[in-house]
């Protein structure tokens, strides 16, 4: 028998010079993102908006970061769930990774940063908000591509209005083995859109609708774009919000950087009515994303297969 192909995700470039709305070029890109969303809930992206220096220097700005003693990692703190430090974690004992609230703004990444450095850091800073910045725009292209294709624009103030931007930095200690260890545990996002980016050190795996995991292996310099579960539910199970996690091993330590769009506090996540119809029954009831945070990390929670259909599932 021949052997199969391994899986791989498709791979979208967002580099081209006319990719603005009403293009044909805009067109032909906003079927791929449709497309890879379907099938796998994520994609490869290439995008051109961050330069390559700030690309270059982010991930010395995360050794620097997680090089800190423990006492002053544990300084970044958030009222909302998994919004802080994370780490010392039992079942994850490879990981560790911090929050960055609104993340786009600099006054806010200042204030952020001050808790950690109470001196301020500005070159950390500087390059943490130009990064979320740059790359918060390209979460906005692919957002309104999305509801384009389901002919939503009327919704689309109202949408990006709703959400801001959590950036995680994220460190997986190298597990000094060639036998492979769990860095993160098979999880969905719970956000809008996240969208990843890696140093060389690979270890991401996403599972198929049917169940198969595969290794994503990114280009260097390009990112992973994913579709979060709060997504999945507005637009009434059109787009799949696939399981993922990490699997670790070698010497060296990854090192992750991820933004989440985040629906804000007390906005309710409910599914357009052009969206559910006969052969689309609604999925889920309007729910608020903080809310069902809440939730998830409650034991009922975290042992359920599915905590959204636990939470707020219809039964068709």
């Amino acid at each position: 028998m021949g052997s199969q192909t391994p899986l791989k995700l498709p791979v979208i470039d967002f580099t081209k010079p006319d990719l603005k709305p009403g293009t044909i070029e805009w067109d032909l890109v906003k079927g791929q993102v449709k497309q890879a969303l379907q099938e796998y809930g994520c994609f490869e992206a290439l995008f051109d908006r961050i330069p390559l220096d700030v690309r270059e220097t982010i991930f010395g700005a995360l050794e620097e970061l997680f090089d800190l003693p423990l006492q002053t990692k544990i300084r970044n703190v958030s009222k909302k769930p998994y919004h802080g430090y994370v780490g010392q974690y039992p079942q994850a004992p490879l990981y560790e990774s911090l929050g960055i609230d609104d993340a786009n703004i600099i006054e806010k990444v200042e204030a952020q940063t001050r808790t950690l450095w109470p001196d301020g850091n500005k070159s950390f800073s500087n390059i943490i908000q130009s990064f979320s910045k740059q790359l918060s725009e390209s979460d906005q292209m692919i957002r309104r591509m999305i509801l384009e294709s389901y002919d939503l624009e009327k919704y689309m103030d109202e949408h990006m209005d709703s959400t801001n931007y959590l950036l995680r930095l994220m460190k997986y200690k190298g597990p000094k083995t060639t036998k492979t260890k769990l860095g993160l545990h098979s999880h969905t996002d719970k956000n809008i859109v996240t969208i990843l980016y890696q140093n060389e050190v690979e270890g991401l795996e996403v599972q198929t609708k049917d169940g198969k995991w595969f290794d994503v292996k990114p280009s260097k310099g390009s990112f992973i774009v994913m579709i979060g579960e709060s997504l999945h539910a507005w637009l009434n199970g059109r787009l799949h919000a696939p399981y993922h996690r990490v699997m670790m091993s070698g010497d060296k330590a990854r090192y992750s950087i991820g933004l989440f769009s985040i629906p804000k506090g007390g906005y309710t996540i409910k599914a357009p009515d052009e969206l559910v119809d006969e052969a689309h029954p609604l999925l889920f009831k309007p729910f608020d994303h903080v809310q069902f945070l809440g939730f998830y990390y409650t034991e009922a929670g975290q042992k359920a297969e599915s905590a959204l259909k636990v939470y707020c599932g219809v039964q068709n």
